[in-house]
């Protein structure tokens, strides 16, 4: 239901888009790190019920169970109210992700764009280094990405994948400042 009613709102919105184009714009609000802030924003955290352990590890905040929430409150909407009124639901939630992402189109995976843009200009993929700080229960994630040994970025996150997305994003523009100046290489 979830990825009808987004491809659906894409579709309708961005006629003239190719196809290609139009599923980079799906998956830019169907996957769980955008279901994850949108869960955030409005707060489901805070309500869902989680196991003793699972509630002292910091499950509220863990990407993964605010995405997967928000995926199962999507389909009791559906279940209760019917079609008409879970997309009208999502298209409220998530319609200004959709939106947002259309501006953001070229550049929406941050981790592709970078492997790319190395492939082509070194001929080496990006190597990340993964490390980790805090409690179980507010875990940060450090990322860093090398091309050839040489450091181009580093990002945090929530998440291990949220980390690499940030450095990845600053790798990818640095490189992308210096292949204009044509110094890389």
């Amino acid at each position: 239901m979830l990825g009808w009613v987004v491809a659906d709102q894409a579709y309708r919105a961005y006629v003239d888009l190719a196809e290609g184009k139009l599923t980079d714009l799906r998956k830019a609000v169907v996957n769980a790190i955008a279901l994850a802030q949108a869960a955030d924003e409005i707060g489901i955290g805070a309500v869902v019920l989680l196991g003793k352990g699972e509630a002292s590890a910091g499950g509220r905040n863990k990407p993964s169970i605010l995405s997967d929430t928000l995926e199962a409150v999507f389909g009791a909407v559906y279940l209760d109210g019917g079609a008409d009124e879970a997309h009208r639901v999502i298209t409220h939630l998530l319609g200004p992700r959709l939106a947002d992402a259309i501006n953001r189109l070229g550049v929406l995976d941050h981790k592709t764009s970078l492997q790319e843009l190395s492939a082509r200009t070194f001929d080496a993929p990006p190597i990340y280094t993964l490390r980790e700080d805090g409690p179980d229960h507010a875990k940060r994630f450090f990322a860093e990405v090398h091309i050839n040994g040489v450091s181009w970025g580093a990002g945090e996150g929530r998440s291990k994948k949220m980390a690499e997305q940030a450095a990845a994003e600053q790798a990818w523009l640095a490189l992308s400042a210096n292949s204009v100046g044509n110094t890389v290489g």
